[in-house]
């Protein structure tokens, strides 16, 4: 049977900017039987937050003190971050971890932090979807380990090979984010392995999403994921019985203490056969 995965979706925030922190979080939870950690991935946030860890870092830190979790950025605004150098720390992350990295991937937004303006990043969200496809097209080609040829608006690699390649094949799982009814965001998605909905509302959600990335992968066999933010305390089997397949546990960065997350933690995963709630 299968069962609806569960995972802790942590603002590496205030108390949790330290990477030794959250490290040890990720092995209790390991221990109590979630299947995933996933972390935030932002240079500020609005008050009151003040401190704010690197994802990559504290990533390298959980890979280090977990053995059989999923873990990975959910999610990478790709358009701010070079796609040669994250083509090299995703492929170190996936095997230093044994191939148990899932990459998550967006456009990022300027509203919460004012990060991208203050750190002139592109604001334009057409633009940075561009830079978002282009990066995605380069991480493909550099995770099969063949010299990339790559010469776009955006981005230029030529000639490059990218080794060595990731553990998993053909390469690091991506799960693409979007808002919900957004059409653009749910074909990219449907290119990769997984969605993750920003803004969820409601599980009818979910099942006209499901409906729509399905249609639009017809061609393919390999599983896919849906992954789904709810706060604790929600419950997610209206939304498994949508299609759901990952239940990421959503904190508020403005109200999250380290005593919640693991409060949380504690409780453990949740147990939903997926086949049999839908």
């Amino acid at each position: 049977m299968t069962r609806l995965r569960s995972a802790l979706w942590l603002p590496i925030f205030d108390d949790l900017a330290e990477p030794a922190v959250v490290a040890r979080l990720a092995a209790e939870a390991e221990e109590a039987g979630w299947h995933g950690v996933f972390v935030w991935d932002h240079l500020r946030w609005r008050a009151p937050v003040r401190q704010v860890a690197d994802p990559w870092i504290t990533l390298a830190a959980i890979a280090t003190t977990t053995e059989r979790l999923r873990f990975g950025p959910m999610v990478t605004p790709l358009a701010r971050r070079r796609p040669a150098k994250v083509a090299k720390e995703t492929a170190t992350l996936d095997r230093l971890s044994g191939g148990r990295l899932t990459l998550g991937v967006g456009l990022g937004s300027n509203r919460f932090g004012d990060e991208l303006r203050a750190t002139g990043e592109e604001l334009d969200d057409r633009r940075r979807a561009q830079m978002l496809d282009e990066s995605l097209e380069i991480l493909a080609a550099a995770w099969s380990g063949e010299p990339v040829h790559h010469h776009s608006r955006h981005y230029t690699v030529d000639g490059i090979s990218f080794l060595p390649r990731p553990v998993q094949r053909p390469g690091v799982p991506v799960w693409a984010a979007g808002l919900p009814g957004n059409v653009k965001p749910l074909r990219r998605a449907a290119r990769h392995d997984g969605f993750f909905p920003v803004n969820l509302e409601h599980p009818d959600q979910v099942a006209e999403i499901v409906t729509t990335i399905t249609y639009l992968r017809q061609a393919e066999t390999t599983p896919y994921d849906f992954a789904i933010p709810l706060p604790p305390g929600a419950d997610p089997a209206p939304y498994a019985k949508a299609g759901a397949t990952w239940w990421l546990v959503e904190f508020s960065p403005e109200t999250m203490s380290l005593d919640q997350v693991r409060g949380v933690l504690r409780d453990g995963p949740v147990d939903i056969d997926i086949e049999r709630a839908r």
